[in-house]
């Protein structure tokens, strides 16, 4: 079937399978033990210094429970440790000297991925970051929900 006769749902999983898989890879590659999902909370520690769960979440933008899982995974792999908060119910995470030692290669991965996407943006003529931050942006102006009960809505009154 044509990528045009597919769905939003179905495009958006194969694409994040084409974009994961070969990170993923780059990074094994580079005898990493590290998923791409680990970056933006790897980054915002590496910008804002220590956090909590919370905070994480609200840095950058991924839900609290997939924070709180994506945590979890890098604090078994020793990218971060996880120390009590002010609060018995808060959690501080912090990198590792593991994670600090890998940085180098890291940066090296991180840098040939802008790359790749760069190249992929110039193939597709226009950045792929623009047309998903545009898309998203809508969404939050009309969520998906609200716009899928104005389709049914619409096409009930058209079946009467």
């Amino acid at each position: 079937m044509p990528y045009s006769q597919r769905t939003h749902g179905v495009l958006l999983r194969r694409l994040i399978e084409h974009l994961d898989g070969a990170v993923e890879q780059a990074y094994v590659d580079a005898g990493l033990d590290y998923r791409p999902r680990f970056t933006p909370i790897l980054r915002a520690l590496l910008n804002d210094g220590p956090a909590s769960l919370r905070t994480l979440s609200a840095r950058t933008g991924v839900t609290h429970s997939a924070v709180s899982q994506t945590v979890s995974q890098m604090a078994a792999r020793d990218w971060v440790s996880l120390e009590p908060g002010k609060d018995a119910r808060e959690r501080i995470v912090t990198l590792t000297a593991f994670a600090h030692a890998q940085l180098p290669a890291l940066r090296r991965c991180w840098a040939a991925t802008a790359a790749a996407s760069e190249g992929l943006d110039a193939d597709i003529g226009q950045p792929l970051a623009d047309v998903l931050g545009r898309a998203l942006e809508a969404l939050d102006q009309q969520p998906f929900s609200a716009r899928l009960a104005e389709a049914s809505t619409a096409l009930s009154g058209a079946d009467q």
